[in-house]
């Protein structure tokens, strides 16, 4: 990513990659090994006012939108995550830790549901927020959610950095 270059984190290239593989591979076991964990003990974790955990087919996206929509969405989380990853190696000699930590959190969550979608058919949803009228969601969602916003708030910081210098 062309944000975040940080002069205190000197890694290499091909420590960069490595960094960033590492952090997918660790973010895709996290998420599936924990969610399997939820689902095949579902009924034993206590409810709550605050969260239940209730499990839920999802066939289609964020907010269960495009339902039985199963090709497309494969298509497009396979491109996203091609898309990702090339611009993210293409640029990785300008990209901090920090942000090839929140990219690979992304590209993780991308492709865990990506993973469920193709191999179950569906897409395991399991947390549901009793506070507020949400939909269902999972861990894939998460990380997908706040690596987004980490990656916004990154690009915000830097492009303000970089007004500042141009001010001077």
């Amino acid at each position: 990513m062309l944000f975040l270059n940080q002069k205190r984190q000197r890694m290499s290239r091909t420590s960069k990659i490595v960094y960033f593989i590492i952090s997918i591979i660790f973010f895709t076991c996290f998420d599936l090994v924990l969610s399997d964990f939820v689902i095949k003990n579902i009924e034993n974790f206590p409810q709550n006012s605050v969260l239940d955990l209730i499990s839920v087919q999802n066939t289609g996206a964020a907010f269960s939108i495009l339902q039985d929509a199963r090709v497309f969405l494969i298509c497009f989380s396979v491109a996203a995550i091609l898309w990702i990853v090339f611009y993210t190696i293409k640029s990785i000699e300008k990209s901090s830790t920090l942000t090839l930590f929140w990219v690979s959190m992304l590209v993780s969550g991308i492709f865990c549901n990506l993973y469920e979608r193709i191999v179950l058919g569906y897409v395991r949803d399991f947390f549901k927020l009793n506070f507020v009228n949400f939909p269902v969601f999972n861990i894939s969602d998460i990380f997908i959610n706040v690596s987004v916003f980490a990656i916004v708030v990154i690009i915000i910081k830097h492009n303000f950095s970089k007004n500042n210098e141009a001010d001077n």
